[in-house]
């Protein structure tokens, strides 16, 4: 039996997802971050060193790190679902957008996150300078960032129905987070309307809805 330890709100989401997508049995075992930190609680470290989720256990294996996790199942419980046929150029695309999306397109999104919490937590007598080093950090280098990822991502988006080709499969999954999160606190709007439709699609896939009613409730950190 694969057992997912669930970190709520976090990308341990996406692990839940492609489980009801591919219809296997599974476990969840909930964790809670730390209202105040946010961070994982200590119990996770009997899981795995590092003490964060996504991490299952899948008999006496246990694997880490929400893309290993994804290839894992798709490829041991998959049976040939949601992965392009190999040496196809769909292929070779989702194998990119299985790596792009914590490669390249997450560290912009958490420096913002750092940069927006930077302002909001400094204690107050160096707060005017917290803030200004900041924002000028943000608007000059991590907001343009974002705005040539998203670009880049609607492009793709603009000759073919998902990441990987003409079929949904265990990328767009990958890349849900990064794009979740673009949306709650990265600039995502109706101005690209082609990764605004995706999102949609990928919110109303019953699978989708399945994991948000096991996983408990679900916000970007």
């Amino acid at each position: 039996m694969i057992v997912l330890h669930h970190l709520n709100n976090s990308r341990s989401q996406r692990v839940l997802w492609l489980m009801e997508e591919l219809d296997i049995p599974y476990e969840v075992r909930h964790y809670q971050r730390n209202p105040k930190t946010l961070l994982a609680p200590p119990e996770l470290r009997a899981v795995h060193p590092l003490g964060k989720s996504p991490v299952i256990t899948d008999g006496d294996a246990t694997v880490a790190e929400s893309g290993a996790i994804l290839e894992y199942l798709v490829e041991r419980h998959g049976g040939g679902r949601l992965a392009p046929v190999a040496g196809t150029p769909d292929a070779l695309r989702y194998r990119y957008f299985m790596h792009y999306a914590e490669g390249s397109a997450m560290p912009p999104l958490l420096l913002k996150l750092v940069f927006d919490q930077i302002e909001r937590r400094a204690p107050w007598p160096i707060r005017p300078f917290a803030k200004a080093i900041a924002g000028r950090t943000r608007n000059s280098f991590v907001l343009p960032q974002i705005r040539q990822h998203l670009d880049f991502l609607e492009g793709e988006l603009a000759t073919r129905e998902w990441f990987a080709g003409s079929e949904f499969t265990a990328a767009d999954i990958q890349m849900s987070f990064p794009l979740e999160a673009a949306s709650a606190r990265g600039g995502l709007d109706a101005g690209r309307p082609r990764l605004m439709d995706w999102l949609a699609r990928i919110h109303a896939r019953p699978a989708y809805q399945r994991a948000l009613e096991k996983g408990g409730p679900y916000g970007i950190v």
